[in-house]
């Protein structure tokens, strides 16, 4: 999408549809108050109004509430309803005039986040209805935006960046496979400060890597370990790791036929880590990067792990395979192991690993698990900045403990139904070499969250956060990692 910065009069615009904010017991600019339609205008939140002025011929007149309620969140919500209203009356071009606020130029980022995610739509596999395809908004302009740090510039990018990993996401596992991520990686990599190594079974086995190579053993697509590094000439050396298991199907734990369909998105969190990484480096952000995905099938064939197997990870420690349909930290726990050793002082990892963190948070919140009190405040405030929010959930030796196996070191599930995202947090923390670490358990946020700007499929979740996580620290001064 195009993005214009603009002091222009909304009234003057030559935009498509003018977007104008209004708050509880505020009046209408007086260029409106006799429009047509003005009577209808409404400042409840989310409450819409279409004037018809003469020039410019539609006005989309939407409710903020009380002035005091109006955040970046609201802004996203409103940029979102007022992006579908353009499509429903072919509107290709929207004017927001930027309401002002003490944090104006967050509220012209989340205007630019909210139009760019709400006019998604995934149409790969689709002829065109009989109408032909809806219109959709090609360009935004701020009007009296105040943005000195380029806030809505990095919206822009962040919000493309996540749409990316929603058509990801959304792919069938006979298009994106294993082989389909390292091909997108190598994309991004076409980018000249991004460098691409894959790792395939043979280096997997040279390396040591024993939980890739056991999830993937009873599939077809080999196993891979994607990494890109992104060299941004920074003080902060990060580190982001994203689950990638293409189709998961319990392997020979396996899951209920219902929940089959939606396992294609099992690497949700690996496409918010590509994509992210991707917006990094368009932004150039001073940074240095390394992003890892352990990418691989779960599939049971009679090559496949079984329950009661035995692995050896890449850090010696060996695992007693008690539920195959636990693969995710298996392969996490190889590629937190990597990524340390590659020198990364922060890593965040994003995952959609458990069932029961959706039955703890449902859809609102992440799951966040740290080994650091302040990254972990780092992580959450940089959800909170974007809209993508992260509850943090203890990390207590106690849970540790519940992760010792019988014949092996550790086992990869609990023999009872306790503390399932903790478990498995304290699983995936005895691999991060005593690296500054945190965990995103995303398993509720990945898809069906319901908010306007992403509705109920695909939300890309993870990708704004690590965006605006790199532009934080690319902001910092040498020595202040």
């Amino acid at each position: 999408m195009r993005l214009e910065l603009s002091d222009g009069d909304p009234a003057t615009s030559p935009a498509d549809l003018v977007c104008i904010g209004a708050c509880d017991g505020e009046e209408l600019p007086a260029w409106l108050a006799g429009a047509p339609g003005a009577a209808d205008a409404r400042t409840g939140f989310k409450e819409l109004a279409m004037l018809r002025p003469g020039v410019p011929a539609r006005v989309l007149v939407v409710g903020l509430g009380r002035r005091g309620d109006l955040d970046p969140e609201r802004a996203r919500v409103a940029a979102a309803l007022a992006a579908r209203e353009a499509g429903r009356v072919g509107a290709a071009s929207i004017a927001w005039a930027v309401p002002d606020h003490e944090r104006q130029a967050s509220i012209g980022a989340a205007l630019t986040t909210g139009t760019i995610l709400a006019g998604y739509r995934f149409d790969r596999f689709k002829r065109d209805d009989e109408d032909g395809p809806e219109a959709r908004v090609g360009a935004l302009t701020l009007l009296g935006a105040v943005d000195p740090e380029g806030r809505a510039e990095t919206a822009r990018v962040a919000a493309e960046a996540a749409n990316r990993a929603r058509d990801l996401q959304n792919l069938p596992a006979n298009v994106a496979d294993p082989a389909y991520l390292a091909a997108r990686a190598g994309e991004i990599a076409e980018h000249g400060a991004v460098e691409l190594e894959v790792l395939g079974p043979p280096e997997l086995e040279r390396e040591g890597m024993g939980g890739l190579l056991a999830v993937g053993a009873g599939s077809a697509k080999d196993p891979a370990l994607i990494v890109l590094r992104y060299r941004g000439g920074g003080a902060s050396r990060l580190g982001f790791v994203g689950k990638a298991v293409t189709f998961d199907t319990g392997g020979i734990s396996l899951k209920p036929p219902a929940s089959m369909p939606e396992m294609k998105m099992d690497m949700s969190g690996g496409a918010a880590v590509l994509e992210a990484t991707a917006a990094v480096a368009e932004l150039g952000l001073a940074v240095d990067l390394v992003s890892v995905l352990p990418t691989v099938e779960n599939m049971p064939d009679g090559a496949a792990i079984r329950p009661g197997d035995v692995i050896t990870q890449l850090n010696g420690l060996t695992v007693e395979v008690n539920n195959t349909d636990a693969e995710g930290r298996l392969i996490l726990a190889d590629a937190l192991t990597w990524t340390a050793r590659q020198g990364a002082e922060r890593i965040v990892d994003v995952a959609t690993l458990t069932g029961a963190v959706v039955v703890a948070l449902g859809s609102t919140y992440a799951g966040l698990v740290a080994n650091d009190d302040g990254w972990a405040g780092e992580v959450a405030a940089a959800g909170e900045a974007v809209g993508e929010l992260a509850w943090r959930l203890p990390l207590h030796r106690e849970y540790t403990e519940m992760t010792k196996g019988k014949i092996a070191d550790l086992a990869n599930a609990g023999s009872k139904r306790k503390a399932g995202p903790l478990f498995a947090a304290a699983f995936l923390e005895q691999f991060t070499e005593g690296v500054t670490w945190a965990h995103l358990d995303i398993a509720g946020t990945a898809w069906d969250v319901g908010r306007e700007y992403v509705g109920k499929g695909a939300s890309g979740f993870g990708t704004r956060l690590l965006v605006e996580l790199a532009r934080r620290h690319a902001a910092r001064p040498a020595g202040r990692a």
